[in-house]
């Protein structure tokens, strides 16, 4: 996928304009099929270590060695890792994220389709549902056939948290009402607008751990659940060892 210009993506045009001062507190617009007339607050893509979600932490902890922050946003934990003293790339498909984290301060930016990614490092952090990337299961199953051996070293590890949205399909009396013949429940189209910044529509991936592990696994990798949340998400470990 070829990089995303500012004047295409709303969450990099907000973040620019908070990095640069002029902010002027309107939030990210977000719509899906399934809510609607939801925000999104740009102030929480530039948190600091303390106001980081326990997984998000945790994540952090366990990365190693050479390190990729793939959908890097607004570089928030690239930056926590550089203050570590690791070696991280912080990845992103947007121009206006990239600018972003250049003014922040971050060693090593790079402007790329995380999918299109050949290097090898010892831990990928895909974090903030970062399974979404993936977009759909097809995509996922894909992922682990054809891509992550490429981009993994010997020994190394993805970090990836997501959430199971099932209980959007929960009844009053605690059962589920799903439609077996539909896409996976987790599949979800995604409109995010920004002032007049409207962006593409795109698919993202809120996938459950079985899910996710049973796709792991089926293409020989391990598929660990290391922090559980509050709310159906959770973050893994998948690795070869």
């Amino acid at each position: 996928m070829l990089p995303i210009p500012q004047e295409k993506d709303p969450i990099g045009s907000a973040l620019l304009d908070y990095v640069n001062g002029v902010w002027d507190g309107e939030e990210i617009a977000v719509n899906t099929n399934y809510t609607e007339d939801e925000v999104l607050p740009v102030a929480y893509f530039f948190r600091e270590w303390d106001e980081m979600p326990l997984m998000e932490q945790e994540a952090i902890r366990l990365s190693k060695g050479k390190i990729l922050d793939a959908g890097a946003g607004a570089g928030c934990h690239a930056l926590e890792l550089e203050k570590r003293g690791f070696d991280v790339t912080a990845m992103e498909i947007c121009e206006a994220s990239v600018e972003v984290m250049k003014k922040r301060g971050i060693k090593k930016v790079v402007l790329a389709d995380f999918m299109d990614a050949e290097e090898k490092y010892d831990t990928i952090l895909l974090l903030m549902n970062g399974a979404g990337v993936l977009q759909n299961v097809e995509g996922m199953n894909d992922f682990f056939a054809n891509k992550l051996d490429i981009l993994l070293e010997e020994g190394g590890q993805l970090l990836v948290d997501s959430s199971d949205l099932i209980y959007l399909f929960q009844e009053g009396d605690g059962s589920i009402m799903i439609d077996l013949n539909a896409n996976y429940h987790g599949e979800v189209d995604f409109e995010v607008s920004y002032k007049k910044v409207i962006g593409e529509p795109f698919k993202w991936l809120f996938v459950g751990y079985d899910v996710l592990s049973h796709s792991a696994e089926q293409h020989g990798f391990k598929c660990e659940k290391v922090v559980e949340g509050t709310h159906f998400d959770y973050l893994a470990r998948i690795s070869r060892d």
